[in-house]
This record gives structure tokens, sequence and C-alpha cells, in this order.
């Protein structure tokens, strides 16, 4: 695992220091641990619906891998 430094807001610092003292998280790194997965998992779900609404879009590939990458 590695570490990381980053600077921070006074904002931030509070929000995580009360997450924290409210038995939320149980240390200041479990609360940034959490909040880049969420940030992960919502970036993985912008994703999907940006896929779904390209194939209604009807921006989709169609066919055979191999001929459509000859095509290109």
């Amino acid at each position: 695992m590695s570490t990381l430094s980053v600077p921070l807001t006074p904002e931030l610092e509070k929000f995580i220091n009360n997450q924290v003292r409210s038995g939320r998280a149980s240390n200041k790194a479990d609360v940034v641990r959490r909040a880049l997965t969420r940030f992960s998992e919502d970036e993985a779900v912008r994703i999907v619906l940006e896929a779904s609404q390209e194939a209604k879009d009807g921006k989709v590939l169609r066919g055979n891998l191999r001929k459509l990458l000859k095509k290109i």
C-alpha cells in the first residue's frame, strides 16, 4: 500500500475530522479511501450510462471485429 500526501482545504480537513470524531470512520485514511472508492464507483456508473446512451443513439459497432479493424 502506498502513501499519498494531498493538500486539503480547511473545509475538507474539518469534514474529515468530523467523520472520525463522530465515529463514521475509524481514521482520516479511512475517510479518504472511502471517498476515493465512491468516486471510482461513480465514474464506473457514468461510463456505463454514457455507453448506454451511445447505444440508444446508434453509435455501436456491429459485425465481425476482425473485419471492422481491417476497415480502420
